[in-house]
């Protein structure tokens, strides 16, 4: 039995290193899978009214399109990711030419009734900024975008260890691209957006923290993460559970990643009196860092160096460390430019808009300019290394995506950014969200916790690489049912866990 046991997991081992990624191309079809179904999904809201109320219905629609579909781009539609979105779209041109479903229609008061006590929201001639409470907003693009990139992430970290999920998705061994590869950079983009708003905080009240107060505050977000890291690696130790040492190295894990980040930025934020900009930063940083694996020995004792020491143990989590944060750095810069709060004209969504797409081209431009054999450098993409074109790749891919999922809001719900005050705006955010997504964002890492120890639990409980394509399909649903209800539960109790 313990041959067998030892055989297995050198068979699951074996199975997750042979990778050879997959073409950008198919890449790019199948992560337009999201904003398609965000505008499936907004459609049937703004003319269906099909998730206001939010009833069981519009559950189970909601998971069927915003984990359903998603769960089929990856597995039965992995082959044909273009045929999938060319469903949904019909899907969605199908629900735009049915009659606009105009709802009940209030009843008119009787002629002696009481005039309504309800104060009036703020006069149309008010500036932009009166009735909120601040100057950012949560704008729904960003909520569907950092949801949806939660459900592919909690979907692949199960999927993979089945035969039903392709090979070419999964983390490519050392030089490629893959959806996985994309997954872990998106992970760290959404989170520098998000880390953006405590620095626009700063800045509309006018102070400047000190460094030893930024670096006190950042460790304390880190050792949470840190800790987990920690548990992680005992678990995976204790229990003999299948790990493939060149992802990260011997002890590190992705947790430790994402706990060293906030005390870096901490510290790359003082920089900012040199380069203004955190994707001067981030490039800059890509930049030194791809210098040093060219001319010195760096790339060899990442990709082959004995394992004699802590350091060369971890080698490939501790220098691929500076490529996510160089990624961390270019979110924080994409949310300087989105979160603030816009005016209500509609220039000024216009204006918005264009500015995503004019810097998700000029990311394109230089991921181009870096990897194209014809007139570019002919660099490839190394998300072991997290070298200067896996960093461009992932920028650029995810400023896209946000670009999309603005390029819906601003189609489907243009009441959003018409709001003159904060009851209003919170209530067209509500009503162009889907609240399932909304549920994953409000407790993101709490979520991703919970699907890493349930891929544990799966993987130590069912032999995955035996279960066919049913099976597979059936133990992945019900896996994120589980995910999905526990954090549809925690939003419905309003709970929100603090990592």
């Amino acid at each position: 039995m313990a041959n067998s046991t030892a055989s297995y997991k050198q068979l699951k081992e074996d199975f997750v290193s042979n990778l050879s990624g997959g073409s950008v191309s198919e890449i790019a079809q199948v992560c337009a899978v999201a904003p398609i179904v965000s505008l499936l999904w907004s459609v049937l809201q703004s003319r269906q009214s099909l998730f206001k109320p939010y009833t069981a219905l519009g559950f189970v629609v909601d998971f069927l399109l915003n984990v359903g579909a998603l769960l089929l781009s990856v597995t039965l539609y992995s082959g044909a990711p273009l045929l999938l979105n060319l469903l949904l779209l019909s899907a969605t041109a199908l629900v735009y030419i049915l009659p606009r479903n105009r709802g009940r229609r209030r009843p008119k008061p009787p002629p002696n009734a009481a005039p309504s006590k309800t104060p009036p929201t703020a006069s149309a001639s008010a500036p932009p900024s009166t009735g909120f409470p601040g100057v950012l907003s949560t704008k729904p693009f960003l909520t569907n975008y950092r949801g949806n990139m939660l459900v592919v992430t909690s979907i692949c970290i199960l999927a993979v260890d089945f035969r039903l999920f392709p090979r070419r998705f999964a983390k490519v061994e050392t030089w490629g691209t893959s959806l996985m590869d994309m997954g872990v950079g998106s992970f760290v983009y959404s989170a520098g957006i998000v880390a953006s708003r405590a620095v626009l905080n700063e800045q509309a009240s006018g102070r400047t923290t000190p460094l030893a107060t930024r670096l006190a505050h950042s460790l304390r977000h880190s050792l949470p993460l840190l800790a987990l890291g920690f548990v992680r690696l005992l678990s995976v130790k204790g229990l003999d559970y299948a790990e493939h040492v060149t992802e990260y190295g011997v002890h590190w894990n992705f947790f430790f990643t994402l706990g060293f980040l906030p005390p870096f930025v901490a510290l790359f934020q003082s920089l900012l009196r040199l380069v203004p900009s955190y994707a001067g930063l981030a490039l800059l940083l890509a930049v030194v860092y791809q210098i040093l694996l060219d001319t010195t020995s760096l790339t060899a004792f990442i990709l082959a160096g004995p394992r004699t020491d802590l350091v060369s143990q971890n080698r490939e989590g501790i220098f691929s460390f500076f490529g996510y944060l160089a990624i961390f750095l270019a979110g924080q810069d994409l949310g300087m430019l989105v979160l603030p709060r816009a005016s209500a004209s509609g220039r000024d969504r216009r204006a918005l808009l264009t500015r995503l797409a004019l810097w998700s081209a000029a990311w394109a431009a230089l991921y181009a300019l870096h990897t194209s054999y014809a007139y570019g450098l002919g660099m490839t993409v190394s998300r072991r290394l997290a070298n200067l074109p896996y960093v461009l790749w992932v920028v650029a891919s995810n400023a896209a995506l946000v670009s999309a999922f603005c390029l819906v809001d601003v189609l489907c719900f243009p009441a959003f950014y018409a709001a003159q005050d904060a009851r209003a705006e919170r209530a067209a955010y509500e009503a162009a969200t889907s609240r399932l997504l909304r549920a994953y964002n409000r407790n993101g890492l709490a979520v991703f916790l919970l699907a890493n120890l349930m891929t544990g639990l799966v993987n130590m409980t069912v032999p995955t690489l035996n279960v066919g394509r049913g099976g597979a399909m059936g133990v992945l649903v019900g896996y994120m049912a589980v995910v999905t209800g526990v954090a549809v539960g925690l939003d419905a109790w309003g709970v929100t866990v603090k990592l």
